[in-house]
């Protein structure tokens, strides 16, 4: 059961990738970004403090700007693997990546190991772990749901493992 392809600009490259690919392919400016959304947030709840004052007590604004940096490091890992997943899917430009996956599976095969994973899990909880996780990086500010699981479900464009390696 392969999954379907959807139109996009780019070739996709995997429709479902595994949790540690997606973070594996993170690239430098998507690391840029989660910092600069990260100190986005204090920054903003410091200016509203600062224009706006609730008078909160040293100890309360303490507090809300620990609240307010782990808030931007949640949503500063979201976008960076949304970024990242929306390159497998094909919506960004990705040779980059279809570059790093050309040699990961060359890699794999060379050690003869399969390009996406072994799991103990029967085939049927594989089937439901992929179609809960297939594109759902789309709906992270609904329920963030990662894919842990291996299988044997993925899709992909003709040409990003080129045939004579298959």
């Amino acid at each position: 059961m392969q999954s379907k392809l959807h139109k996009s600009a780019y070739p996709v490259i995997d429709t479902d990738p595994i949790f540690g690919r997606v973070v594996r392919y993170f690239r430098w400016s998507d690391y840029a970004k989660g910092v600069a959304w990260t100190a986005y947030a204090p920054a903003f709840i410091y200016f509203l403090e600062r224009f706006q004052p609730l008078e909160l007590s040293k100890q309360a604004l303490h507090k809300t700007m620990k609240v307010s940096v782990v808030v931007g490091v949640f949503h500063a890992f979201l976008m960076m693997y949304t970024n990242s997943s929306a390159r497998f899917f094909g919506y960004m430009e990705n040779a980059r990546e279809i570059k790093m996956y050309r040699e990961e599976y060359l890699k794999l095969k060379g050690e003869g190991k399969p390009m996406h994973g072994v799991s103990r899990l029967p085939l049927s909880l594989q089937r439901v772990a992929a179609s809960y996780s297939t594109g759902a990086f789309m709906n992270f500010d609904v329920f963030p749901i990662f894919n842990f699981v291996n299988h044997p479900y993925h899709g992909q464009s003709e040409g990003v493992i080129p045939e004579e390696w298959k």
